[in-house]
């Protein structure tokens, strides 16, 4: 039985991931309002916008003036994702503390998202990394980890020699992806295990959609090998706009309510978190997934009905 007492650190990815599917543009100071917000909170990274081309991902096209407005934490690291060397360049400029950099362990979504086969991606990551290299820190993203959309299942023994690829480049933390939500338990646990004989829980996160509503289940079975690390999503929002039927990503506030209600630590402010996300929908124009902000924590009790006294 896996006791539950070493802390659970969450990284929060809503000004990035959660944003770049939203089907209307959020203004660049609503990002830096929201990203000000979220850094009181407890965390100690967030993935505060990317450095993409606009016409890939037309909602972050911000990302300099995101990064220069925020008002910085010292304890907070502000993590910026990148494609390429251009991208790269343009997120040290901004001063990015971490470059994430992506790819996937399919080759065909690897080309809808990125335009470039593995391979490709690879060789620009060995040219970042060389020019970059003692300027910012990185991460590297294996995405599709646990299935594709176009490919189904995906070679457990590729993700693990992308794993290698990454290490070999020098980038020793490692982020596994379930792009689209198709990972299950059972295979987390199988995959997980193996990639912690390579590196230690620090440098290991989880990416986990809860497209088919298996989030914070397989939260859970990470855990259980070893894991500690996880990205979650104000709200549950988010998703891939290059993965057919992408949906948003574990919700932040579930996954520290769940984390609290079983003993599982964290450092975030749970109370604070549901309030920032009950002010979501007025910012998008449409309600998000969380089940926190709708329903409240355990301990939010209603008043008795009246005719219930009357009946005691």
């Amino acid at each position: 039985m896996t006791a539950f007492s070493d802390l659970l650190v969450v990284q929060e990815v809503s000004p990035r991931d959660g944003l770049q599917i939203e089907p209307t543009w959020v203004p660049t100071d609503k990002k830096i309002d929201l990203i000000n917000q979220l850094s009181t909170m407890g965390f100690s990274r967030i993935e505060a916008g990317s450095f993409v081309s606009p016409k890939a991902i037309p909602n972050l096209r911000d990302g300099e003036e995101v990064f220069t407005g925020i008002t910085r934490h010292k304890d907070i690291i502000y993590v910026g994702l990148i494609p390429n060397l251009k991208g790269a360049l343009r997120a040290v400029e901004a001063n990015a503390n971490e470059l994430n950099l992506v790819l996937s362990a399919s080759q065909t979504h690897n080309l809808a998202n990125m335009r470039m086969t593995k391979a490709q991606s690879f060789a620009g990551f060995t040219e970042i990394v060389e020019q970059l290299q003692g300027k910012t820190q990185f991460n590297g993203t294996v995405a599709t980890t646990f299935g594709c959309p176009f490919e189904g299942k995906i070679s457990e023994k590729e993700v693990f020699n992308l794993v290698e690829h990454y290490l070999k480049l020098g980038i020793h933390n490692i982020t596994l992806a379930d792009t689209t939500g198709m990972a299950n338990p059972v295979q987390v646990k199988r995959i997980v295990s193996h990639v912690l004989s390579l590196i230690s829980p620090e440098q290991l996160t989880l990416h986990f959609h809860n497209t088919r509503g298996l989030g914070l289940t397989n939260v859970l079975a990470a855990y259980e090998v070893g894991a500690r690390r996880f990205d979650a999503a104000l709200g549950g929002l988010g998703g891939c706009p290059f993965a057919p039927g992408a949906s948003g990503n574990i919700c932040t506030e579930d996954l520290v309510n769940m984390c609290e209600e079983i003993g599982i630590p964290t450092t975030i402010d749970l109370d604070a978190l549901i309030q920032l996300s009950r002010t979501l929908p007025a910012l998008l124009g449409h309600d998000t997934p969380s089940q926190l902000a709708k329903a409240g924590r355990n301990t939010d009790l209603h008043p008795i009905p009246d005719y219930i006294k009357s009946l005691n």
